[in-house]
């Protein structure tokens, strides 16, 4: 039976790894983010196969067992990914607004443009 809840968290972990790996703004960006998809991926494996270690690296750090060493990770990552949205979002406000003004620029009504 663990070895099926193993295999099952293992393909989870491949499949959330595979989606986040889509997408991204420039070429270094994706490559850095697909080198740490691809380390988280190798460390949650691990993590699954042999939990006694995980609990060690977690006593290493003075943390008493792995999985609160893995909410904590979860903490960061969340935290890492909320500024990262935030500052996409404000890039995504930014051109919206050059692009609203743009269109309200070209589409005002010019007097000297008008026939009478």
């Amino acid at each position: 039976m663990q070895i099926i809840v193993q295999i099952v968290l293992i393909l989870a972990v491949v499949l959330v790894s595979l989606a986040l790996m889509r997408g991204g703004s420039n070429a270094r960006h994706l490559a850095i983010r697909r080198i740490l998809l691809v380390l988280f991926a190798l460390v949650a494996a691990f993590s699954v196969f042999f939990p006694s270690i995980l609990t060690s690296v977690a006593n290493v750090f003075g943390i008493g067992r792995g999985t609160d060493l893995v909410l904590y990770a979860l903490i960061v990552t969340f935290l890492v990914f909320m500024a990262t949205t935030y500052q996409r979002f404000r890039g995504l406000e930014t051109s919206l607004t050059l692009l609203s003004r743009r269109i309200a620029l070209d589409e005002a009504v010019r007097p000297w443009d008008e026939q009478n």
